[in-house]
């Protein structure tokens, strides 16, 4: 209680970040990167809160990450975009069970 967020771990910064931004009840939830500086540990401690929240309050979210290790464990659906194109949307287990476009084989 006595500390800043400057003063806290990566991983304890993004989710005081994510809980600022909840204070204001929001309908959706937009987290650009949210676990990219993150060590893998403060990663999983991270996508989990964010999992909870979701949950909890029934969010709607949108989550962007160049690291596709991520959205498996977070996401329903994606949409994997090249060049600002979307290239392949679907169920997350659909697209990447079976990626139909080349740029998801990737």
């Amino acid at each position: 209680m006595d500390r800043v967020p400057h003063e806290s771990s990566g991983g304890r910064r993004q989710r005081i970040g994510i809980a600022r931004a909840l204070v204001m009840a929001p309908e959706w939830l937009i987290a650009d990167e949210p676990v990219s500086a993150l060590d893998v540990s403060e990663q999983a401690l991270v996508i989990e809160f964010l999992a909870e929240i979701r949950g909890r309050l029934g969010l709607t979210s949108l989550f962007i990450t160049h690291d596709l290790r991520v959205p498996v464990q977070v996401c329903h659906r994606i949409a994997v975009i090249q060049r600002g194109a979307i290239v392949e949307p679907g169920p997350t287990d659909r697209v990447f069970g079976t990626p139909q476009h080349a740029y998801t084989w990737r």
